[in-house]
């Protein structure tokens, strides 16, 4: 009777703590499960990143067929070469965005080494090569000859290589960026790419830069020697611009003195592209500045002849448009699988809008003169191809998470 009861006692209570349990989750708000197994892929950012690309093509067109047919002869000339380079990056970007991206911190097929490793490895190298025996454009370093294939720039390559090399490290030991002790350990590979990158390409070399800061500046608890690294930044780019190559102190001058230095002409001839647009612009294809008077229209410059066509509204939606882009990249991030596909995204998030902020504000003289593109829209083969691998990276990381209520 005794044990009788004892058991009855154990049912009982295993009935009303199953019902305690039951009536304490009914009265809480569902939650969302992350299941890791996959699904989820981001239709929404890959219509942004088309849609950009594609007005990237128009763009290109527009502003480019007039310098095309002089130097040329053909006015689709820059459209056709970026064409074939968007085409080859969107089939590797949706290769890459159904292949699971933690195949990177795998070791290499018969190599001991990781993915991640060999990337910046082979960025040095090319880098290295550059400097030594690069093709030479407007007084500039940047370029490797490949023939009738045309030029690769490797401080394009470097971007997903930096990206995906510190994204790997973090994973690896998360806490080490509690100190700066870990910061400086994945600083120190990173930065000699970037300074190898800084000796032709100051502009790249700035934007690698804010990927490295950003992404160990997010992944890491402890901020306060970050405030140091900022200084110190701050005072070496300070020497480099006092010190180093005239024409940077030159920048600085022209960006001070608009009006006054004949060095200022393509920042003034921008500057009139945005006035003259208004508020709807002049029309497509309509431009008068891309005659010539904008060199390199086609370039860095485009936004300028975006404002002047499209006029302010057209130039707030391709702000938005960006925005909405960073805003899917960031929702990714935040609800990847594990750590290092969360970083990736942090990673080509920093990247994308660095270029987008620094860009415009170049061209609209709220800072002064570097070449930055304006991504998927500036023309550069290796510059939009590499976006474009990115791209397939952050819709990797989704395609491993799928939210259920």
């Amino acid at each position: 009777m005794a044990e009788r009861r004892r058991s009855g006692n154990r049912r009982n209570s295993g009935r009303t703590r199953r019902s305690r349990t039951t009536a304490r989750h009914s009265t809480r708000p569902a939650r969302a499960k992350i299941n890791w197994g996959g699904g989820l892929y981001d239709h929404s950012m890959l219509f942004l990143v088309l849609f950009l690309v594609v007005f990237g093509l128009i763009m290109i067109y527009s502003t480019s067929y007039y310098t095309a047919t002089l130097k040329m002869n053909d006015s689709m000339y820059y459209l056709k070469r970026q064409a074939i380079m968007a085409l080859a990056g969107i089939l590797f970007m949706l290769l890459i965005s159904k292949v699971d991206y933690r195949i990177l911190m795998k070791n290499m097929p018969g190599l001991p080494i990781k993915w991640p490793s060999f990337m910046l490895f082979c960025s040095i190298l090319l880098q290295i090569y550059v400097l030594v025996a690069g093709e030479e454009y407007n007084g500039a370093k940047r370029w490797i000859s490949l023939g009738p294939l045309g030029t690769f720039q490797p401080s394009d390559l470097a971007k997903i290589a930096i990206i995906v090399y510190i994204a790997y490290t973090i994973q690896l030991n998360p806490r080490a960026l509690d100190s700066p002790k870990g910061f400086i350990r994945i600083a120190i590979p990173v930065g000699v790419d970037i300074a190898l990158i800084a000796k032709e390409n100051v502009s790249t070399a700035l934007v690698l830069g804010l990927i490295l800061g950003g992404v160990c500046f997010i992944a890491s608890k402890t901020k306060w020697y970050y405030f140091l690294v900022v200084l110190f930044g701050i005072g070496v780019g300070a020497a480099i611009l006092v010190f180093g190559e005239g024409f940077r102190m030159s920048r600085i001058q022209m960006w001070l003195d608009v009006e006054g230095m004949e060095e200022a002409f393509q920042i003034r001839q921008g500057l009139y592209a945005v006035a003259a647009g208004g508020l709807f612009g002049r029309g497509l294809g309509q431009s008068i500045q891309k005659l010539g008077y904008v060199p390199e229209a086609q370039n860095d410059w485009i936004f300028s002849i975006i404002c002047e066509e499209l006029g302010m509204f057209g130039a707030c939606a391709v702000i938005f448009v960006f925005i909405l882009l960073l805003a899917r990249i960031f929702q990714i991030s935040i609800n990847a699988p594990d750590l290092f596909g969360g970083l990736i995204g942090t990673g080509v998030l920093i990247h994308v809008a660095a270029q987008v902020i620094i860009n415009i504000a170049v061209v609209t003289n709220s800072m002064p003169s570097t070449g930055v593109a304006l991504p998927f829209i500036s023309y550069g083969g290796t510059s939009v191809f590499i976006l474009l691998l990115e791209m397939g990276l952050v819709l990797s990381v989704s395609n491993r998470v799928r939210m259920e209520e």
